[in-house]
């Protein structure tokens, strides 16, 4: 099928790619054109895995382009998928007038039968308006209706989480737009679950906020087990066990992050809210979250005098490895609150650096400076503190003795229980982790005590 997607992110590019790895005919809309041809030269405008050989590879064999120009990519097209961001507003709201801007122009320049499919994240009911918007606007004597398609990929391994997806949901109205949308899908040959249009836009959100519940919930417990001697992790090992229960987003740390589940868990408490109804759960969800976030500063603030004039080592930018994206990310709320205390901080990521980079340049901020380095060794080179907020390889390579050997002075606050405590009960660092005991050492002197 000829496929149009509005929208170049991380849903809309994904998605469209692996719409031509699947052998459709796909355009790619999207109103910066610099960013248009950045992706036409075979490069990724986001870091995501596999994501840029598939982009060259079905760009060469003519699967899929990529355009400015809405209205031809519209045109002709068996389906058109709207996958624009939809950012959250002050209130916890979504912001909707991106998908209002690309359901009109749709509506206005169609000249087919066509699908308009909502992949994005949008408020439950927000299909039936797209739906009567794109009536009210459409201009051709053609027949559009509207289904939504919500995804579930994780960033970090999106291509293959769309092109293997444990399922494929799709809300429809009508016969007609059902089989067309399952058509798309037939060559990736995954399950479909079909439904109406309300409930595939509240399954998104019930699915991502049982995870951010589920999250929560750990660092909860995992806050509780320091103070009363029990270890998170034996903890959470022996509820993985439990099939009612999983394995899966059991890992205490230091909050969740991203595009997703902070938004996702707001904008459904939100929802709730305007309808008369109090989700307690999602609420204390977004509460136990962002406290979390803070934890490693409020520990280390307790056990130093000042920041002031220390060097202080951060490993890692991104709320998560495999990505290049800071959204919601703990750095974003610890780096300011360092640097408020007058700490020099070399910063490690391997892709984050340069987005952080961004918000926070090199050089003096505020009464500390920041300094992006190159690999793990430079940025612990003589630090008096380490931080730890993302669990990328490089970081999980560092072995306990090298924080000794490397640091001025070994304390290290780790937000992601990379190491076993046995290990560094021998390794002469202070570590500070999240619901596990604290690991005291004899400190060479150097830092304020």
């Amino acid at each position: 099928m000829k496929i149009a997607v509005a929208g170049t992110g991380y849903v809309g590019l994904v998605a469209g790619v692996c719409f031509a790895e699947m052998g459709h005919q796909v355009v790619c809309v999207d109103i910066d054109e610099k960013k248009v041809e950045v992706m036409k030269s075979g490069v990724s405008p986001i870091y995501e895995e596999g994501l840029q050989d598939l982009m060259r590879k079905n760009y060469a064999a003519g699967r899929i382009d990529y355009t400015t120009d809405y209205a031809s990519a519209y045109k002709d097209a068996d389906a058109v998928f709207l996958g624009v961001g939809t950012p959250e507003l002050p209130d916890g709201s979504a912001d909707l007038s991106y998908i209002a801007t690309a359901a009109r122009q749709v509506a206005e320049n169609v000249e087919k039968d066509s699908l308009v499919v909502v992949k994005s994240t949008v408020p439950v009911g927000t299909n039936d308006k797209v739906d009567q918007f794109i009536q009210d606007f459409l201009v051709h004597d053609v027949h559009v209706e509207v289904a939504s398609n919500p995804e579930f990929l994780a960033q970090g391994s999106a291509v293959y989480d769309t092109l293997h997806a444990e399922r494929v949901i799709i809300g429809t109205e009508t016969a007609w737009a059902e089989d067309r949308l399952k058509a798309i899908y037939e060559p990736f040959n995954l399950p479909i679950v079909s439904v109406n249009r309300r409930s595939a836009e509240m399954i998104k959100y019930a699915s991502n906020d049982f995870l951010a519940l589920k999250i929560s919930y750990m660092n909860d417990i995992a806050n509780l087990c320091e103070l009363v001697g029990a270890d998170i992790q034996d903890v959470a090992e022996g509820m993985s066990y439990d099939e009612r229960i999983g394995s899966k987003f059991l890992n205490a740390g230091i909050g969740f992050g991203g595009s997703c589940f902070p938004k996702d868990t707001k904008a459904l408490d939100y929802l709730a809210d305007q309808n008369g109804y109090e989700l307690q759960t999602v609420k204390a969800a977004i509460g136990v979250n962002t406290k979390q976030k803070t934890a490693l500063f409020r520990k280390a603030s307790n056990r130093l005098i000042t920041f002031s004039g220390l060097k202080v080592a951060v490993l890692g930018l991104t709320f998560k490895p495999g990505t290049d994206d800071l959204r919601e990310a703990p750095s974003l709320d610890n780096v300011p609150l360092l640097l408020s205390k007058g700490a020099d901080i070399y910063a490690y990521d391997p892709v984050g650096a340069d987005n952080f980079a961004k918000l926070y340049p090199e050089g003096p901020n505020d009464r500390g400076s920041i300094t992006y380095v190159n690999d793990v060794e430079e940025a612990l080179k003589d630090a008096n503190v380490c931080f730890i907020f993302t669990e990328w390889g490089e970081v999980k390579a560092i072995q306990p003795e090298q924080f000794n050997e490397l640091m001025r002075t070994p304390l290290v606050f780790d937000g992601r229980n990379i190491h076993p405590i046995e290990e560094m009960e021998n390794s002469g660092v202070e570590y500070h982790s999240i619901g596990r005991k604290t690991v005291k050492s004899q400190l060479r002197s150097g830092v304020s005590q």
